[in-house]
């Protein structure tokens, strides 16, 4: 069993997250999910991957736009969940379907080194690993992040993964990704 790494209390973490959007304005909607988490106290966006137009999982319906973003914060992991949900439901999420179309969806993928297991969350998020719509955008921002189970880095993770229904999004100006290290 992997030890959580402990950090101490309101020192800053690293935390990985992925957004994806497939109603409405999916590009706006991501750069407002953004703005707003930038807006949360104690955490900061330090940099975002290019957007993605990713084939849906589940249901029939459009085509996502997914991007990821790596935060600081010094809020606990649960407290963290609870801003990015709040962010969700500010912007109109409804959760009807699972895996169904979506204004927002924000999903904490990382944070640090940690493995939790909530009735709220589970660290690291326990499908990225096998999901290249997620593992894509994040490789463009932590290709060496090491997922704490997999003990792979999301590169190595992303080399085993069909890219097939993953392509970048020419719609929306895209960041300078320059990938932080992560430890």
């Amino acid at each position: 069993m992997t030890v959580p790494q402990v950090t101490p209390p309101g020192a800053p973490n690293n935390a990985a997250i992925a957004l994806g959007s497939n109603l409405g304005d999916s590009a706006a909607l991501l750069t407002e999910a953004l703005e707003r988490i930038e807006a949360i106290a104690h955490t900061h966006v330090l940099t975002r991957s290019p957007v993605y137009r990713t084939a849906p999982v589940g249901p029939p319906q459009p085509d996502f736009l997914n991007c990821c973003a790596l935060l600081s914060t010094s809020l606990l992991p649960v407290q963290l969940l609870t801003r990015l949900l709040g962010v969700e439901a500010a912007m109109g999420r409804v959760r009807q379907t699972r895996w169904g179309p979506r204004h927002i969806d924000i999903d904490l993928l990382f944070y640090g080194q940690q493995v939790l297991e909530t009735e709220t969350l589970t660290l690291p998020h326990p499908r990225m690993h096998e999901r290249a719509f997620v593992l894509v955008p994040l490789a463009d921002i932590a290709p060496e992040w090491t997922h704490p189970q997999q003990q792979q880095t999301v590169r190595q993770l992303l080399k085993q993964s069909s890219c097939s229904g993953v392509q970048k999004h020419l719609g929306v100006e895209q960041p300078n990704t320059n990938s932080i290290p992560v430890v």
